[in-house]
């Protein structure tokens, strides 16, 4: 991963408020609008799943002295205290930790994560941003398909860089933080390109952006994942705006935009020490554009529950979530044990 950082100037971000109920609708019990939650129920240590049973199976199994149990609109969030144990690895303290679901996709991921931004971030009873808050750090634990023939099922993808071939990101003029996503930006959009035919309706018109996992995040998943003795592979992950056509699935009447648009990027090269297009899901992209731009930390894991090369798919997946759900839980401690350490 590369350290030619462009940080994000946050203290020059806007605005601060105050926001008016029309923009950040807060409820009479002093709830946000969607989830349903006060600024105290949060974390600053947040696990972000897509499936509510995968935050309702973490919330039982992996939390104790849980605070907080809420469900609103589909969306749920479990609030308590993880404490990790396995493998050659013990947790090295109990972490006070939220699990929240974020749904399918970057627009349900948009709606999600602004809200958990404004809990940590605003004042509710001024309606105006904090002075100082400390920086949010946010996993997604999610399943993904592998790219690359030699991906075995259930491996443990962690990702370095995200390629959002959804729209949801270009609607936040979040910097690029270094210039390997400038290069990646100008490289990607020309092998989309190449690859639509010439007289496509949309050709020239789907323009991937791509953002970064925070890299601190991302080394501590993988040395997690290395304690824990589970296999794992750090590489670029993309987010596509839908499961069929957007990811190369051609089973509808409607011919493609992109015909065969998995194998372009399995086959497109990074030029990143080795690093591949590992895998394709749909919310890596926005997580790591969103809060990498306003400071916050994000990373992401996701094993491979299909791999589109030998066309097999693992029905049986939900350990390799279980044992990937541990590894994050693991990193987050370490992070967390670091900003102390640190002051």
């Amino acid at each position: 991963m590369t350290n030619d950082a462009h940080e994000p100037d946050t203290a020059s971000l806007r605005p601060n408020g105050p926001f008016s109920d029309a923009d950040l609708p807060i409820d009479a019990n002093g709830r946000i609008y969607h989830l349903q939650l006060k600024p105290e129920q949060i974390a600053p240590d947040i696990l972000l799943v897509g499936d509510p049973g995968r935050a309702e199976f973490i919330g039982s199994y992996l939390l104790r002295e849980v605070e907080v149990a809420r469900e609103h609109r589909g969306l749920i969030t479990v609030t308590g205290t993880a404490e990790i144990t396995g493998g050659r690895t013990t947790v090295i303290s109990p972490l006070r930790t939220t699990v929240a679901t974020s749904g399918m996709g970057t627009p349900s991921l948009e709606i999600v994560l602004n809200e958990l931004v404004a809990l940590h971030e605003i004042d509710f009873a001024t309606r105006t941003r904090r002075k100082d808050f400390p920086p949010l750090t946010v996993i997604r634990v999610g399943t993904s398909g592998a790219l690359q023939a030699d991906m075995p099922l259930g491996t443990s993808i962690v990702t370095s860089y995200a390629v959002g071939m959804d729209n949801t990101g270009l609607f936040y003029e979040a910097p690029c933080p270094d210039s390997t996503c400038e290069r990646l930006e100008r490289e990607l959009e020309s092998a989309v390109r190449a690859a639509m035919p010439p007289a496509s309706r949309f050709h020239g018109r789907i323009r991937p952006y791509v953002s970064r996992s925070d890299p601190a995040v991302a080394q501590a998943m993988m040395q997690a994942s290395a304690d824990l003795g589970l296999r794992a592979r750090l590489g670029l992950t993309v987010s596509n705006s839908g499961f069929f056509a957007p990811q190369g699935r051609d089973v509808s009447r409607l011919a493609p935009s992109v015909p065969e648009l998995d194998r372009v990027l399995a086959d497109f090269d990074p030029s990143l020490g080795g690093q591949r297009i590992e895998n394709m899901e749909m919310e890596a992209s926005f997580l790591c554009h969103l809060l990498g731009g306003l400071g916050h930390r994000a990373g992401v894991i996701c094993p491979a529950v299909a791999n589109r090369r030998s066309e097999t798919f693992d029905h049986d997946y939900l350990d390799a979530v279980e044992q990937a759900t541990r590894a994050a839980l693991l990193a987050m401690t370490e992070i967390r044990r670091q900003d102390r350490k640190h002051g």
